[in-house]
C-alpha cells in the first residue's frame, strides 16, 4: 500500500494488504536501518463541536533506526505549510493516527498534502474528505489492534480516550546531561478491560500435557490440534488485523528534536514493535505495566545534546490515545 503516490488507508483493504504482504515475507528483506519513511494520510474525523480533522501517520521501513526531518522542504504541508504540526522525528514501523490538522473552512473536495523526502525518496500523502476515509473511535481501535478488522462492541463505542495532564511548567530548561524530573497524571474510564492479544495464538487452550518429571506448562505455552504443545510466541496470527495486548500504559516519546533522550525508567514502545520480547503492546507475551494507584506516573529525561526538544507523554488505553506536550530548551553540558 506505500506508493510515491503516498497512501490511502481504508479499513479493510489495509489490513488485507498486510496479510497479502505477510503471505510474500519470503520474498521481502527487512532491514534495521539506511531505509525510507512514508508519510499516511488515516482518515478524516469530525469532533463533537462539528469541527474537522485530516488525521496522519507514518510508516518508518526500518526497525532500530529513528529518522529526524526537519520542516522545510523535505517536511512540508500544502496548503498551509511548511508547518501544521507535523513531527520531524520518526520512529521505527508503522505510526498511526500521530497527528490531526484542521480542515481549512471551505475546503470542499481539496487535497491537502504531505511531502516528505528521506535519503533522496520523495513520497506524499493525499488527505481529502471522501466519505470512505472517515474515522471515528471505532476505526481506530480496529487499526491499531484492540478489535479485529470490521468487529465492534458495546464496550468499545463507549469508550473515551485517556486524559493526560502534564505537571508545572509547560516549556522548561534544562543542561546536557541533567535529568528533569516529568510527573504525567493520567486518568482513565477503564474501557477496554486489560486483555492479552487476540491475533496470536487465538482460539487455543493452555497446555495441560506434562511430560514426566516435568513441571505444569507455563502460561505461554499452549496446545493445538495441527502444531501440539508450542510456546505462543511462535503461533502465527490468526487475525487480519495487527494484534495489541490492551491495558493503560504511559509512554513519552520524542516529536521534534534531533538529539537523543533517555527516559528512566524506559518507556514502552509507542510504534508497533512486533518482535517477541519487545517493550511494546504488538509484541507477543507482552504484559503492561502497573497502573500507579494515584495515577502519576514519574519519569526523568536526560538530554545528550543542546537544542529544542518538544516532547509527547501519550496515555494509551489499547484502543484510543491521549496526550499532552512539553518544549524542552536545552543548553551545554552541565559542570564537571
Amino acid at each position: 500500500m506505500i506508493s510515491k503516490l503516498g497512501w490511502r488507508w481504508a479499513v479493510l483493504p489495509a489490513a488485507l494488504g498486510f496479510v497479502l504482504a505477510g503471505q510474500g515475507a519470503s520474498a521481502q528483506l527487512s532491514y534495521s536501518s539506511g531505509q525510507t519513511v512514508s508519510p499516511a494520510y488515516e482518515g478524516w474525523e469530525k469532533d463533537a463541536a462539528g469541527n474537522e480533522y485530516f488525521v496522519f501517520g507514518y510508516m518508518n521501513r526500518n526497525w532500530e533506526e529513528e529518522v529526524d526531518v526537519a520542516v522545510g522542504p523535505e517536511n512540508t504541508f500544502e496548503p498551509g505549510g511548511p508547518d501544521v504540526g507535523q513531527p520531524t522525528r520518526f520512529y521505527p514501523r508503522r505510526n498511526r493516527f500521530v497527528f490531526r490538522v484542521p480542515v481549512p473552512k471551505d475546503f470542499g473536495e481539496k487535497e491537502m498534502v504531505w511531502t516528505l523526502t528521506t535519503r533522496g525518496s520523495t513520497e506524499k500523502a493525499f488527505a481529502s474528505k471522501k466519505t470512505d476515509y472517515f474515522i471515528d473511535d471505532v476505526v481506530k481501535a480496529s487499526e491499531t489492534g484492540a478489535l479485529g478488522a470490521g468487529s465492534s462492541s458495546p464496550e468499545i463505542r463507549a469508550n473515551k480516550p485517556p486524559a493526560v495532564k502534564l505537571e508545572g511548567e509547560k516549556a522548561r530548561s534544562a543542561k546536557v546531561g541533567e535529568p528533569v524530573s516529568l510527573t504525567v497524571l493520567v486518568t482513565d474510564d477503564g474501557i477496554p478491560k486489560p486483555r492479552s492479544q487476540g491475533g496470536v495464538g487465538a482460539g487455543v487452550r493452555p497446555s495441560t500435557q506434562v511430560r514426566p518429571g516435568q513441571s505444569p506448562a507455563a502460561p505461554g505455552v499452549v496446545t493445538t490440534p495441527e502444531r501440539g504443545t508450542v510456546n505462543r510466541a511462535y503461533i502465527p496470527p490468526t487475525r487480519v488485523t495487527v494484534g495489541k495486548t490492551v491495558g493503560l500504559h504511559l509512554s513519552w516519546i520524542v516529536y521534534r528534536g534531533t538529539g537523543k533522550v533517555r527516559f528512566d525508567p524506559a518507556q514502552v514502545k509507542a510504534w508497533e514493535d512486533t518482535r517477541t520480547g519487545a517493550n511494546s503492546p504488538w509484541a507477543p507475551l507482552w504484559v503492561p505495566p502497573p497502573v500507579p494507584p494515584d495515577g502519576k506516573y514519574i519519569t526523568t529525561a536526560t538530554f545528550d545534546r543542546p537544542g529544542t526538544y518538544l516532547l509527547k507523554a501519550i496515555a494509551d488505553d489499547g484502543a484510543l490515545l491521549g496526550m499532552d506536550d512539553l518544549t524542552v530548551t536545552v543548553t551545554g553540558s552541565t559542570a564537571p
